[in-house]
């Protein structure tokens, strides 16, 4: 029982990987066949085998796509794409950092700006602690230093 068993599970699976190929033959009759028509014969392959020689691909890309990858290839591959995409979050995240820093430094000289040309009394301690007053022409050097870094982090 055992034996036949074998036989039958083993007989379906010998055709899966048979070819078939379908012809028309000189009196108009239609053939199907795992067996390759005549020379003479124009035929179509419906389904491929597979052989033991391995086809030639056209190019190194369908050599490469042809052949599956080793569980090594894959890994490295994954590992790569793991990195890459760190990499560009992290950069991602360096370029927000950056354009928070420039919007911040915008808004502050912005105040000082509006500060600088209120009209006020503007006053500052010293390195000795005593607090002096601004001039005018020190505050029109301020004011056109403050206006400089507007155009530089205001983009």
């Amino acid at each position: 029982m055992k034996t036949f068993l074998l036989i039958f599970l083993i007989f379906p699976t010998n055709n899966v990987h048979a070819a078939l190929n379908k012809w028309i033959d000189s009196n108009g009759q239609i053939h199907y066949s795992d067996v390759p028509p005549p020379p003479e014969v124009q035929g179509t392959k419906l389904r491929g085998t597979t052989s033991a020689e391995p086809s030639s691909p056209q190019n190194e890309s369908d050599a490469a796509s042809a052949e599956p990858k080793s569980l090594a290839e894959r890994e490295a591959e994954l590992k790569k794409a793991r990195q890459d995409k760190k990499a560009a979050e992290e950069k991602a995240a360096k370029d927000q950092a950056y354009a928070d820093s420039l919007k911040a430094s915008c808004a502050g000289a912005r105040q000082n700006l509006m500060v600088l040309k209120d009209g006020r009394r503007i006053a500052e301690l010293d390195a000795s602690g005593e607090t002096v007053y601004m001039e005018d022409d020190q505050r029109q050097e301020r004011i056109r230093k403050t206006e400089q870094d507007i155009e530089k982090y205001c983009k």
